[in-house]
């Protein structure tokens, strides 16, 4: 049987980081092949010989990882050595105990939807990048109200005059999405959320369309500061002109599932999604 091929991401920097790649690579010696230990994208050139990319951190952490590797198709297990961790779903010790079955069993990938994010001005593109979670206009200093005109396949959808917009991939829906007031999604649906920042109106709620759309929004009135941000990693600043598109990704990104646990029991246990009221027992 042949051994899987390994690259690892984490900040090796962070003691604690160091610390779980290095007890990893003890226990995956003789076990797997470590093609490379990578961080902020310097392993470009193994990625595609990989079978999996086993990434320490947060979620933070996965999502750049998952950006670098979004062209390979390669699966993505997550140990979380951050705080929250809804991508990194994994411990060092899971990762020890469920090994041989995370390498060998298909079906514990799943295939989620990413964004295409475009910043064109005068016909001419200065960003196309690529969001696991989310898109974000945010409004910046000086912190006035911005004016957004949102289109979908090129039909009117919403002026949106507040701070801002998410649009959020089923992933990213209990990130800053869930924060803003939007609904959770199932992770493998193929949709995106729109979500207002604080709209000066009590009639614009989130809405939820199918991925296969085409979302466009045209700035009417920004700030200084007014800005794009992927993943909350990649900042883009909007000036007049500016247009921006986001649209479903041509790619996936592979995640290796913890078969523990479901997406609801992580919803439950990180964020007590839906648990019951502390009842007084006496």
């Amino acid at each position: 049987m042949n051994k899987p091929k390994l690259i690892i991401f984490g900040d090796s920097r962070r003691q604690f980081v160091a610390e779980a790649i290095e007890d990893f690579v003890n226990f995956a010696a003789g076990k797997a092949e470590i093609l490379a230990n990578c961080f902020r994208g310097d392993c470009a050139s193994v990625a595609d010989k990989a079978d999996f990319a086993i990434v320490f951190g947060g979620d933070g952490t996965i999502l750049s990882a998952a950006r670098d590797l979004s062209s390979t198709g390669v699966p993505v297990i997550g140990v979380n050595v951050g705080r929250l961790g809804f991508l990194a779903e994994f411990s060092v010790e899971d990762i020890k105990k469920l090994f041989g079955r995370l390498t060998t069993d298909s079906s514990l990938i799943e295939k989620r939807m990413m964004l295409k994010c475009t910043i064109a001005n005068n016909g001419k593109d200065k960003l196309s990048s690529t969001a696991i979670n989310e898109a974000v206009i945010n409004a910046g200093p000086n912190f006035g109200m911005v004016d957004l005109k949102v289109t979908v396949n090129g039909q009117s959808l919403a002026d949106c005059i507040g701070d801002g917009l998410i649009i959020s991939t089923p992933t990213g829906s209990t990130a800053y999405n869930l924060s803003a007031g939007g609904p959770i999604l199932s992770a493998n649906l193929s949709a995106i959320v729109i979500t207002p920042l604080c709209p000066h109106t009590l009639s614009f709620r989130p809405i939820v369309i199918d991925a296969e759309n085409r979302i466009e929004i045209f700035p009417q009135r920004i700030n200084e500061g007014t800005a794009v941000l992927l993943d909350g990693q990649i900042l883009s600043p909007l000036v007049a002109g500016d247009v921006i598109t986001v649209q479903k990704h041509s790619g996936t990104f592979q995640v290796v599932n913890n078969p523990l646990r479901t997406q609801w029991d992580t919803l439950a246990g990180k964020l007590n999604w839906a648990a019951k009221p502390k009842y007084n027992t006496k």
